[in-house]
């Protein structure tokens, strides 16, 4: 099980994992746009902010990778399905606690649900598994958080 392996899968799955999300939005499947929530974080600019969330996001992503790589060392096994599980343990973990708790908290543009009504904040609070950006951006988001743990997974088994 080697770090490049892992770093392969997660850039791959990554970029799955944030064109599906783009493909998703195209489509009026759900409004979310992590990249933008991401670097709406650190620019004001909306256009510099869709550039350095892009950025982050694939480091965010990378950096999953090796997390799940260090799980697979501890378990001694990987494979597309335990990377399928954890892709699933991840989106449910980022869509409840990450976004739905940290990132409002943190966000310096983003409204809360305790937000004052004389306040502009230049983002909604996401909801509950994102909930507030469209009702199947939920299911858009395990589903491919599935599919990017799958990839990394399968990287990893492959590479032996």
């Amino acid at each position: 099980m080697s770090w490049g392996a892992a770093v392969a899968g997660g850039f791959i799955g990554t970029l799955v994992l944030t064109t599906g999300m783009r493909a998703a939005s195209e489509y009026g499947l759900t409004r979310v746009d992590v990249p933008f929530l991401l670097g709406t974080a650190f620019c004001r600019s909306r256009t510099r902010a869709k550039t350095v969330g892009y950025a982050l996001h694939f480091v965010v992503g990378l950096a999953f990778a090796l997390v799940y790589l260090a799980v697979f060392r501890v378990i001694g096994r990987s494979g597309w399905l335990i990377g399928s599980l954890f892709g699933l343990v991840h989106a449910l973990f980022a869509s409840t606690v990450l976004v739905n708790i940290v990132l409002p908290a943190i966000h310096p543009r983003m409204g809360t649900d305790f937000s004052a009504a004389d306040t502009a904040p230049l983002l909604e609070p996401p909801g509950f598994m994102m909930h507030n950006y469209g009702p199947a951006t939920p299911a858009v988001t395990v589903i491919l958080h599935v599919i990017y743990g799958a990839i990394i997974g399968g990287f990893v088994h492959l590479a032996g």
